[in-house]
């Protein structure tokens, strides 16, 4: 039956398996196990896959392995059942020496996912280390004239285990004339002393041969001894003594040299020469003892001699001796510990190494750019680095073993924006102060072909006016390259095509080097209103990267072209028009129309008629309309009218300076009594006229719709190309229409420049169509009151070459 004991048990170790397996499922705690040293090969240490909470079956898929510093075949995994188990022989003693605490460290690691462990076993201290004493005999030199109890310290022994194993007691043969004394000074510290409990008389006894036993407090107990050889001297009765025979001193390892460590006082019973005590270092100190430390013989002073360090001895042990001047002389002894307390006064050494630099931009990430490896001759926590880099730079360390890190590429890099990297390395230890040391590495980037020379627009709009002088300077282009030296190079060129029939180098040219357009021929906007082209730039990078940009050129237009005249009809003469009216006719009648066309655009094509007057001459019963260029009757003609009238009409563009021309009318009036002749011949006229102006009227409307069809067309294939795809060569553009007015007192239209000889240049020239609706002056008064319009004031003055 179980008792309630083993169940406590049991159930204690059931909730320590709990833990352990929650901790190693996070995959940041601990498993702890023990095993004692001198364990046989296959001694069961701990169920460790189902400690991790791993499946066995799963070990092997995920490659399930187990790391140790340095110790790799003291323990191993069987993988079918997941044990740990004991692999070769572990000695505590040549793992951890005497250290309190002994651990083997493994590291634990699984993939798939990925997943580390940390497992600490313990190693437990057996007793198998027997007591050793320094030597196997010691002789002793004792005057006969020792007083009872004198004493004579003793070299106890040593044991390697730890803890209860090392743990040692003592026991002296049976002697009459000595026994042992054993002061215990702290936990595994002990004092012996050989006391005196019977007077020596060298006559009677002159040697004492005892033997003392060490046993350690193991389970079996083990032992060892040393033999006291004793030889009693006949002469000085007393030997100087201390007030203690351990004495224990801390000191800075930064004590100044010189410094007293301790004063020794020891006193002598005697009298005269035998009372009278020199000092004196024992004379099996070791070199490291009379190195750092020096005796005053007369006042017993030790003091600092040179510089201590902890990183070079811990502690020191110095046996001193205290003899009188008796003769035969005699002494005493006592032992000072000295033990070094550290500072942190060492700062991290950084050693920077194998520096691969300067770095190509586009280096992958994980590129290792240099070894970093750190150190700090301190211990404890003064000896602990940290190792950091500052702070915004592209790169982080990696810790590839204790104190050694990689300095690696962390994210992509850039030369256009960052050139050169000051990388500062910092080492810190965990001292209090805290002492740190920086190294800095310069990281130069190395520029690669990545960006193409890039213009500030994509396109650019460029006004030049017609007749330019040849080879003038139109435009400058600039493209920036954020490359360096040749990558940085940029040269430009005409992409060249075909304007028309010529090509696009006869137009215009670029500098190579400077970006400069220039004209190579005067412009014509009669005949090129927009010139679009392409300029490219390339750097000299290998291999070279370039970019377009587009020119739009617009050729603007001067007043250089003056009102031509249009022959009334077939077989007519420009500039003149010869007309019968009928003196019937009343006001408002059209009787005649003077055509006139402007080869140039806009105002400068936006023709006026004016009705000059003769000197001297009567109000003319003619006017003529402003825009329209209509002569109509501005009253009913009589008797009185000359039957010959002629009439100057002067046209004239909106120019700067305005340029014109000069039509002249004649007018033939029949007279009543030949009505019906000349009212056939006016009727007739006035038929053709109004026929001739309801052609025209049906022409105008067709052409209208037409011009204004073929615009929108224009308009949404425009629209559509520049959303899919980059302007081509030869794409023809509308303008932006340009705001005119018809009169100084009329209404406001829109004019659309020509754009279909834009470009291309194919095909006859054609010329814009603009539709003004004048607002004319109004017409004569009736005698009932009412006012008589223009007959023609509402149709649109139209100036087209088609």
């Amino acid at each position: 039956m179980v008792s309630s004991k083993s169940r406590a048990v049991d159930i204690r170790r059931l909730l320590l398996s709990f833990l352990l397996l929650a901790a190693g499922a996070a995959g940041s705690g601990q498993v702890h196990y023990s095993v004692p040293e001198e364990a046989k090969h296959g001694t069961f240490v701990g169920r460790i896959a189902q400690d991790l909470g791993l499946e066995v079956a799963e070990l092997v898929p995920r490659l399930f392995r187990v790391a140790s510093k340095g110790r790799g075949d003291l323990l191993e995994v069987n993988l079918q059942n997941g044990i740990l188990f004991v692999n070769s022989r572990i000695d505590r003693e040549e793992l951890c020496g005497r250290n309190a605490e002994c651990s083997i460290h493994l590291e634990v690691i699984v993939d798939r996912p990925l997943q580390v462990f940390h497992v600490e076993v313990e190693v437990k201290d057996i007793n198998d280390n027997p007591p050793i004493f320094p030597m196997a005999v010691k002789t002793i030199r004792f005057h006969e004239s020792r007083l009872l109890d004198s004493r004579f310290p003793l070299e106890g022994a040593s044991d390697a285990d730890i803890g209860v194993n090392a743990l040692l007691s003592y026991k002296l043969s049976s002697s009459e004339f000595f026994f042992l004394d054993v002061q215990t000074n702290d936990e595994l510290s002990q004092s012996l002393s050989l006391v005196l409990r019977k007077s020596l008389d060298r006559e009677e006894t002159a040697e004492v041969n005892l033997l003392l036993v060490a046993t350690d407090g193991g389970k079996p107990e083990l032992t060892g001894t040393v033999q006291l050889l004793i030889k009693v001297l006949d002469v000085n009765d007393n030997e100087p003594t201390f007030d203690q025979s351990v004495y224990k001193v801390q000191l800075l390892e930064n004590t100044a040299n010189g410094t007293l460590v301790i004063k020794l006082n020891s006193s002598d019973a005697d009298e005269g020469s035998n009372s009278e005590i020199m000092y004196s270092f024992s004379s099996d100190v070791p070199p490291t003892i009379t190195t750092k430390f020096k005796i005053d013989p007369s006042s017993g002073e030790i003091r600092t001699k040179g510089q201590l360090d902890y990183e070079e001895m811990k502690s020191y042990e110095i046996q001193v001796i205290a003899y009188d001047n008796g003769t035969p002389s005699m002494s005493g002894h006592c032992k000072i510990t000295v033990k070094l307390v550290d500072i942190n006064d060492n700062t991290p050494e950084i050693s920077i190494t194998s520096l691969s630099l300067p770095i190509p931009e586009d280096a992958p990430l994980g590129t290792v750019i240099a070894l970093i490896t750190v150190s700090d001759r301190d211990t404890g926590a003064n000896g602990q680095v940290i190792c950091t880099l500052n702070l915004h730079n592209p790169f982080k360390l990696v810790s590839t073993f204790k104190n050694y890190y990689s300095l690696v590429l962390d994210s992509s890099l850039d030369r256009e924006r960052v050139a050169n990297y000051e990388v500062i390395v910092t080492a810190r230890d965990r001292g209090s102060p805290s002492l740190s040391a920086t190294a800095s590495v310069s990281v130069d980037v190395a520029d690669v072909n990545d960006n193409a020379p890039t213009f500030a627009q994509p396109e650019y709009t460029v006004f030049v006016k017609e007749n330019n002088p040849p080879g003038c300077h139109i435009f400058t282009v600039s493209a920036r390259d954020a490359d360096a030296q040749e990558n940085a190079l940029v040269s430009y060129s005409l992409v060249e095509r075909r304007v028309g029939e010529r090509a696009l180098s006869s137009y215009v040219s670029v500098h190579a080097e400077s970006g400069k357009v220039y004209a190579l021929q005067p412009l014509d906007h009669e005949e090129l209103e927009l010139l679009q082209f392409q300029v490219s730039a390339r750097d000299a990078g290998v291999p070279p990267l370039g970019s377009n940009v587009t020119l739009q050129v617009f050729v603007l237009d001067e007043n250089d072209n003056a009102p031509a005249l249009l022959p009334p009809g077939p077989g007519g003469v420009a500039g003149a028009v010869s007309q019968l009216v009928a003196r019937s006719v009343g006001a408002g009648h059209v009787v005649a129309k003077v055509r006139a066309v402007d080869a140039d655009s806009g105002y400068n094509a936006w023709l006026s008629y004016e009705l000059q007057a003769a000197a001297g001459a009567a109000r003319s019963p003619f006017r003529v309309g402003l825009y329209t260029g209509e002569i109509s009757t501005t009253r009913a003609l009589d008797e009185a009218d000359a039957p010959r009238q002629r009439l100057l009409v002067l046209v004239k563009d909106h120019g700067e300076p305005a340029l014109t021309a000069t039509a002249t009318v004649l007018l033939s009036l029949e007279d009543s009594g030949q009505a019906p002749k000349a009212s056939s011949r006016a009727s007739t006229g006035a038929a053709g006229a109004e026929a001739a102006l309801v052609d025209v009227n049906v022409y105008l409307i067709v052409a209208i719709c037409a011009v204004s069809s073929l615009f929108v067309l224009t308009l949404l294939l425009y629209t559509a190309l520049r959303c899919s795809a980059p302007p081509s060569e030869g794409a023809c553009r509308p303008g932006k229409p340009r705001l005119v007015c018809s009169s100084a007192v009329g209404s406001w239209s829109y004019s659309q420049q020509r754009r279909q000889r834009v470009c291309s240049g194919e095909g006859p020239p054609k010329t814009d169509l603009m539709a003004f609706s004048p607002s004319l002056p109004a017409g004569p008064i009736s005698a009932d009151g009412e006012e008589h319009p223009d007959v023609d004031a509402d149709i649109p003055a139209i100036v087209s070459n088609f």
